[in-house]
């Protein structure tokens, strides 16, 4: 513990006015991380872009997103938002709607015709980027602003990998991902369909690349040893959703059975319901706790008639369509024991959705790699074991979903850049996390989250029109304006207008405040009274 000291002051001395003796500890402004922006796994400044359009500066708050997500419109539609699941305001009332607002932004670019600026320089280096899914693409995106030259080869017919080809369009409109893909290629980035990798060190040397970012998603449906009869329709979900986007439509029939519990079974389920399927039943062999699906996917399945049944797995498909159910037990550890209880279930196709693989073929004989479990290991670089070929989304080890794979794509490229300018890239040091236990919530009223609107029951079943609609304006700026601005001092004037020692000095619009230690006597009244905790108290040194 400090022991307290004093001193003996000469009025006419340089230190009359001093007060740092009388201190044990005083104030200091700092930034802290806001839980939202240390949650994104695409690593966007959260907070930034929500202090920029809660003053109605949708523009400025767009350019701040899409400095790290170029692809806001998408995101705010498919991201599953762990942002609001770590956002302070949660404990208060109710979490921002960070997801919401930025779809909105999104939209909004699309609708006014937003455009990115282009590189400031050219390196003269070339990158190659297989895969044109998010994270292929958001790395191309911030490769070439960052002056290298990039080319995208995708396999497929168009870009956008699974957020294409996994992602029915009641959840992501064609015209929203087409024209955020677009735009990013409008920077000048190079697009070849069509183009399957073979060897990627045979094409980096056929195109003089100096390094390669590999992005090929899981595309290879896993497959389960069910027993069936010659004549049983067995699919595999990958299939059914990658042949929605053709003129031809998967002929599932009026009974649908999908096998498997994740989103790809419930997006299978609810597409086979809007193609015309008087049932559509999940079997899964777990509960509803551990079903990996997310949970307002679920209930959004529920209301549309999808039926589930737990703690059942298919034994076997006889050839008129019937299957075989096995009802499952939880024994004492929580896992599914089969009990020998059997049902049958009628069914014109089943569908198998447990899970993807990646295909590593264009890895063959590559030396340095180390491949685990059916995907790349690779650095905190993001580099393989073989120099200048990078990895991310679906390849590495990781979870799975479109934000991840953004977030590998802007990571690499970073460590891309560093390695071809022989500067490697250090990730800057992370402040502290803003608790709630920092805030001073008295001075926030209760403001509940806006809830955004529902196509209706019926046009859900039967269409393919979007169910999630977004925010009107008036919405939208209400809930940016929600934001706590947790851990960052937005100007708000309180610690100005407390401090009994007017020790605190503004030093103009944007550029806060500092504290005149002359006259601050430590008694802590702007720490308890700064709403958004941008001060803590700190010990004096003498």
């Amino acid at each position: 513990m400090d022991k307290p000291f004093a001193i003996t002051l000469d009025v006419g001395s340089s230190l009359a006015n001093k007060t740092g003796s009388w201190r044990t500890s005083r104030p200091v402004y700092l930034d802290r991380l806001p839980p939202c922006n240390h949650a994104c796994p695409a690593g966007e400044n959260i907070q930034n872009w929500l202090f920029h359009a809660e003053g109605g500066h949708y523009e400025a708050a767009w350019r701040a997103l899409t400095a790290d997500n170029p692809l806001p419109g998408v995101m705010g539609r498919v991201c599953y938002h762990p942002c609001e699941g770590a956002c302070n305001r949660g404990q208060l009332d109710e979490p921002v709607g960070i997801n919401s607002v930025e779809r909105f932004l999104g939209d909004e670019a699309l609708r006014r015709g937003w455009k990115f600026e282009p590189p400031a320089r050219e390196t003269g280096k070339r990158v190659l980027v297989v895969g044109a899914g998010p994270s292929g693409l958001v790395a191309a995106y911030h490769l070439r602003r960052f002056g290298h030259t990039v080319k995208i080869v995708e396999a497929g017919p168009f870009a956008g990998g699974m957020m294409r080809f996994g992602i029915p369009k009641y959840r992501l409109p064609r015209e929203v991902l087409d024209g955020e893909i677009q735009r990013i290629l409008d920077l000048g980035i190079e697009l070849q369909l069509d183009t399957k990798v073979a060897d990627i060190r045979e094409a980096m040397a056929a195109g003089g690349f100096d390094a390669a970012f590999l992005a090929v998603g899981a595309h290879i449906a896993k497959r389960a040893f069910i027993p069936a009869g010659s004549a049983a329709r067995m699919l595999d979900a990958v299939s059914v959703l990658r042949s929605m986007e053709g003129e031809d439509k998967p002929m599932l029939g009026r009974r649908v059975v999908v096998y498997g519990g994740g989103n790809t079974a419930l997006d299978v389920a609810r597409t086979a319901k809007r193609l015309g399927a008087s049932e559509a039943i999940i079997v899964y062999r777990r509960t509803r706790e551990k079903m990996p699906a997310h949970d307002f996917e679920v209930e959004e399945a529920l209301q549309e008639g999808i039926l589930i049944k737990w703690l059942s797995t298919i034994k076997n498909m006889a050839d008129g369509g019937t299957l075989t159910v096995e009802k499952m037990a939880l024994d004492d550890k929580g896992f599914p024991q089969p009990t020998g209880e059997i049902e049958t279930l009628e069914a014109d196709s089943l569908v198998m959705a447990l899970g993807q693989d990646v295909d590593l073929s264009l890895l063959e004989g590559v030396p340095g790699l180390e491949i685990k479990d059916g995907v790349v290991q690779v650095g905190t670089n993001m580099m393989t074991g073989y120099p200048g070929v990078f990895a991310g989304g679906d390849m590495v080890p990781s979870e799975r979903t479109v934000t991840v794979a953004a977030g590998h794509g802007k990571k690499a490229a970073r460590h891309i850049d560093g390695w071809l300018s022989g500067n490697a890239w250090v990730p800057p040091q992370k402040h502290e996390i803003a608790t709630f236990g920092n805030l001073n919530t008295w001075y926030y009223s209760d403001a509940p989250k806006t809830v955004r609107p529902l196509l209706d029951i019926m046009r859900r079943k039967s269409t393919f029109e979007e169910v999630v609609s977004g925010l009107d304006e008036k919405n939208a700026l209400f809930e940016a304006r929600r934001c706590l601005s947790c851990g960052n001092c937005f100007e708000c004037d309180n610690c100005y207008g407390v401090c009994p020692d007017n020790a605190v000095i503004k030093l103009g619009p944007g550029n806060r405040f500092e504290f005149n230690y002359d006259y601050c006597k430590g008694c802590g009244i702007c720490v308890s009274e700064c709403p958004c905790g941008a001060i803590k108290m700190v010990p004096e040194t003498i």
